[in-house]
């Protein structure tokens, strides 16, 4: 609403204004608050622009020809005494003193010369230091952990193939050893295989069970109620005759916490 007041350059509206803004802003405690002080600063650098803008132009402007004139007066040029052989000398028409005179009198103006900032570097730079030799560390060493790597996981492989054959082998041993004590009484697949203690247990010797089914060294069949039994193959001809009577079949077991239970 004062924006013509404020803009005058007599007038000090706009210094006012900014110092009861200073003032108001100390009890500034919520964010409407402090959104209006900015935009209340975006407003007074918008007056505070303008208001320059006409303080220069009332001013004079700057002329570089007039100050090239005073420029040559002031380096001792006479252009009435402009002669033709003047050509001849270093400065042309201007006396052999006169950048001594300018340097002379500009160097009042400087306390000491300024710095010189390189944008891009220094021109005479040095060569980048070759780096082959790192380069090539990084890779010998890069390599031996690729060698390495596969090396300690098929280690590792093979241990765990490993556990897993023994531990067959001993199931195995267990259910033959039960099977000939006793070659009467059919044992029950889960009495076999479930640890009363452990699901994590169970579900580990279900799954070498498996490879025992698989290789063809027990079988699996269900008994007068429905329920799994579980006993070992005959050594001799068993697994052939099995094989050639397509009786051998694999199936995935469903077995959760609750039913362990």
């Amino acid at each position: 609403e004062n924006r013509e007041a404020m803009l005058n350059s007599r007038s000090n509206r706009l210094t006012e204004a900014l110092e009861e803004a200073n003032a108001l802003f100390d009890g500034v405690c919520r964010a409407r608050e402090a959104a209006l002080d900015a935009q209340f600063l975006v407003l007074a650098s918008s007056i505070g622009k303008e208001k320059a803008n006409e303080l220069h132009s009332e001013m004079s402007a700057f002329d570089s020809t007039a100050f090239a004139e005073d420029l040559l007066t002031f380096m001792g040029i006479n252009r009435t005494e402009e002669t033709d052989d003047s050509e001849d000398g270093p400065g042309g028409f201007l006396p052999t003193d006169a950048w001594k005179r300018m340097g002379e009198e500009a160097l009042k103006y400087f306390n000491r010369a300024p710095d010189v900032h390189y944008m891009l570097g220094s021109f005479k730079s040095e060569p980048p230091v070759p780096k082959q030799r790192i380069e090539r560390q990084k890779k010998a060493s890069r390599g031996k952990a690729e060698q390495a790597m596969p090396a300690q996981l098929k280690k590792m492989e093979e241990s765990h193939q490993e556990a897993t054959e023994k531990e067959v082998e001993r199931i195995l041993r267990i259910l033959q050893t039960h099977f000939e004590n006793d070659p009467n009484t059919p044992i029950s697949y889960f009495d076999f295989v479930i640890d009363p203690n452990s699901f994590a247990r169970t579900v580990e010797n279900m799954f070498h069970v498996s490879f025992l089914i698989r290789d063809g060294l027990a079988r699996i069949k269900l008994d007068e109620v429905e329920l799994p039994i579980i006993e070992p193959t005959k050594p001799n001809g068993g697994v052939e005759e099995d094989n050639r009577a397509g009786a051998r079949n694999q199936v995935i077991l469903r077995l959760d916490q609750r039913e362990w239970e």
